[in-house]
């Protein structure tokens, strides 16, 4: 009876944590494995006291991947920045007004399926690769960026843009190309995983 009420409950546990790092957006990579350490429960032990959402969000998605924290998961939604460690509510930070952060992974042949871009765990394929990006405003035709990107060290790319826009993103990469729509609004996706270079 106790051995199958602890089984129960390691099984519970572990579908938890799965469903934490799903709603985050992208689960950890194979390579990682879960902290043994007790929870941080302050954003001065990952030095990101006094930073707001655009500067986490800057500093983070930039960081090399080996000095990242995998202890800590910050999601971008599109109206917040939320981050914990653990079971642990380290800060819910509001996103600017007038500005929606994409988060987008160009691929060759490997992907995930990514909602809600996670700055810690979100891993893409291509890795510090020189692209060039343009992104066209669908309303206006007003080209918004048009210039050579190189892809975090995460494999993707970070863009700030208008809220509330629908535009045109096209992704250039040696005699490869792919062009999607996107949207940033309130229920739209801040990862974009699905751009595969043919």
């Amino acid at each position: 009876m106790n051995t199958r009420h602890h089984s129960r409950r390691r099984v519970t546990s572990a579908f938890l944590a799965a469903a934490a790092l799903t709603l985050a957006g992208c689960s950890t990579g194979p390579s990682e494995s879960a902290s043994t350490e007790p929870p941080v429960t302050s954003l001065e032990s990952y030095g990101l006291a006094g930073l707001d959402a655009t500067q986490i969000i800057e500093k983070l998605d930039t960081m090399p991947v080996a000095d990242r924290p995998d202890d800590l998961i910050a999601s971008v939604q599109p109206n917040e920045l939320a981050l914990t460690s653990g079971d642990v509510s380290l800060a819910t930070m509001p996103m600017p007004d007038d500005q929606f952060y994409l988060s987008v992974a160009p691929y060759n042949t490997s992907t995930h399926p990514c909602q809600f871009h996670s700055l810690t765990t979100c891993r893409g394929e291509m890795a510090t690769e020189e692209v060039h990006v343009t992104i066209t405003d669908t309303a206006t035709g007003d080209t918004l960026i048009d210039e050579p990107r190189t892809t975090y060290d995460n494999g993707f790319l970070g863009f700030w843009l208008p809220r509330d826009i629908t535009a045109t993103l096209t992704i250039d990469y040696d005699d490869k190309s792919a062009t999607v729509p996107i949207a940033t609004g309130d229920q739209d996706l801040t990862c974009l995983t699905t751009m595969r270079l043919a």
